[in-house]
């Protein structure tokens, strides 16, 4: 990999102090946009240029990944060439650009981002900003890469919001799409779903149509209103049941009750795509449902999916989604699920999917949560849908991978600072502490001593020591054992006690220290199965993938 790429990608992250500066000066976000087309145009590129990408600009709070995936297996089955760009990247900045559902190349990588940096380092005007952010920086990227390798079409994932986010430079996509609707980056977006829908109606141009799944009905009102104003057509996106024959229920490749409406979402897509392109094998159209009342965003016709889209549907993934690794006695169920509504989903999806695990003959089983959420998200709520999952061990820690950072410049984040996220991990560690009081109905956790070992000064970790933070625990009814570690690594290593083949753990002096810990780590290394929910936040999920499949990171 060319680190020097990543490294000077990594300068044009906004470091903590100067984020909470921008939050306090919150600028005129249409000016961002004027940004966004300057930084566009001195790269090389006119924003014209980017209507010969025939895209598909897909917004939403939750799902909208998943269906941009469904999206674009479904088409790459008609043997196009796709592109697709998402963010975060789980393990490598790499994964943000796709052709043909492949993160691209080290060497492409390489080539493009060079050829973009210098273009701009050589554009610089002293009296505005000479570089773009990174998000910026990697969206106008993506476009070079894309229109340089010819790609038939490309899946565009909003960043945050719509109106405002730097994809939205894009004028003339061939079809839009809204996924589900909930309340996040409430200090952006606004701390209603109202609010919140008008950002992300800000996607829809003239003429292009659109298309939603069930919405709660204020915010689908807010896109009604968006899309007269642009003016375009908007379609509500029918049940997947309606899809399916009678006999044969469509297969998923991502698992879940709730992907069933991003499937939907991403067949309309996929399907307004191709006939506004003028292909042929597009599904023939159902016979038009009777509408019961009358309906404020008219219902888009049910079809039967031509083979192409069935089998694009079913082998569709999405790293870090309702994923299951087997890894010998430890089950890993992994979900980047950060929102409420996404973390009931992914308790449902959990319960359901832990049900189906066999179950061990001795009947030994422990359940282990790792959590960690990021940004101006409420804890607290997050934590309390996950308590009917009944885990016998909490775990908390940043989305660092290794205490120490070095040659892992993919994960580096420099918009929060060390202090900040431990300070948060220990908070969660109280809420869930607090929430599994209130549900024993007695004080058990809360230690008048509370021990924080391996921690020095400010919440500075000490990597010699293992560094492990813990609220201790006089009794251990269920649920009443929680940790804080400082990296991903060490919470691993204490997890899995060595049981997990695909995850080398070093040996690390003074790790346990503490009695929960210890006898945890008792209790884990005789369990027949360790079934262990890593969920709250995506940089989390990517950090735990990173460790546990080597290959991510090749």
């Amino acid at each position: 990999m060319d680190w020097d790429a990543i490294r000077t990608l990594n300068t044009l992250q906004t470091n903590a102090s100067y984020l909470e500066q921008v939050k306090r000066e919150r600028g005129d976000p249409q000016l961002q946009l004027e940004a966004m087309r300057g930084f566009l145009e001195r790269s090389g590129l006119k924003v014209e240029d980017l209507d010969q990408l025939n895209i598909i600009h897909v917004t939403g709070t939750k799902g909208k990944g998943s269906t941009c995936a469904f999206t674009e297996r479904i088409l790459r089955n008609y043997g196009l060439k796709t592109g697709f760009y998402s963010s975060p990247h789980l393990v490598q900045v790499r994964e943000r650009i796709r052709i043909n559902g492949q993160p691209i190349s080290k060497e492409l990588f390489s080539k493009y981002f060079w050829q973009v940096y210098n273009r701009l380092e050589e554009t610089k005007d002293p009296g505005h900003a000479s570089m773009p952010a990174y998000f910026r920086f990697l969206t106008i990227m993506a476009f070079h890469v894309f229109l340089q390798e010819k790609v038939d079409l490309a899946v565009v994932e909003v960043g945050i919001g719509g109106a405002y986010d730097c994809t939205n430079i894009i004028r003339k996509p061939i079809v839009c799409g809204v996924s589900s609707l909930g309340i996040d980056h409430t200090s952006i977006l606004g701390d209603t779903i109202e609010k919140i829908a008008w950002q992300k109606g800000g996607i829809f141009k003239p003429g292009v149509p659109a298309f939603t799944v069930p919405q709660p009905e204020r915010p689908l009102e807010v896109l009604r209103e968006r899309a007269r104003e642009s003016p375009c057509p908007l379609y509500l996106c029918p049940d997947l049941d309606a899809f399916e024959e009678d006999d044969k229920a469509l297969q998923l490749g991502l698992a879940g009750e709730h992907q069933r409406s991003n499937a939907t979402l991403a067949l309309q897509l996929s399907r307004a795509w191709l006939q506004q392109q003028g292909y042929q094998g597009t599904g023939e159209l159902k016979p038009a449902a009777e509408l019961l009342g009358k309906r404020p965003v008219p219902l888009a016709p049910a079809f039967r999916p031509s083979g192409s889209m069935v089998q694009g549907l079913q082998d569709t993934e999405w790293l870090g989604r309702t994923q299951v690794l087997q890894h010998g006695p430890v089950t890993w169920f992994i979900d980047g699920a950060h929102t409420t509504s996404s973390v009931q989903a992914c308790v449902r999806w959990f319960r359901q999917a832990a049900l189906n695990e066999e179950k061990p003959v001795d009947g030994s089983e422990v359940r282990v949560l790792l959590f960690n959420a990021t940004g101006d998200r409420d804890t607290a709520a997050l934590l309390k849908l996950l308590l009917p999952c009944r885990f016998d061990y909490a775990v908390f820690c940043p989305n660092i991978t290794e205490v120490s950072a070095v040659g892992n410049a993919d994960q580096q984040n420099f918009n929060v600072t060390l202090e900040n996220i431990l300070t948060r991990c220990l908070e969660s560690q109280k809420k869930w502490n607090r929430l599994m009081e209130e549900k024993v109905g007695q004080d058990l956790w809360l230690s008048p001593t509370m021990q924080v070992e391996g921690v020095g000064g400010l919440l500075k970790p000490d990597p010699l020591r293992g560094s492990l933070l813990f609220v201790p625990s006089s009794e251990r009814p269920l649920n009443s054992n929680s940790l804080v570690f400082p990296c991903i690594s060490h919470a691993l290593q204490w997890i899995t006690q060595g049981r997990d083949p695909h995850f080398q753990a070093p040996a690390t002096k003074g790790l346990h220290l503490h009695p929960v810990a210890g006898s945890g780590a008792v209790l884990l290394k005789e369990a027949a199965a360790i079934r262990v929910l890593v969920t709250g936040s995506l940089h989390l999920v990517g950090g735990v993938l990173k460790l546990l499949d080597q290959s991510l990171s090749q």
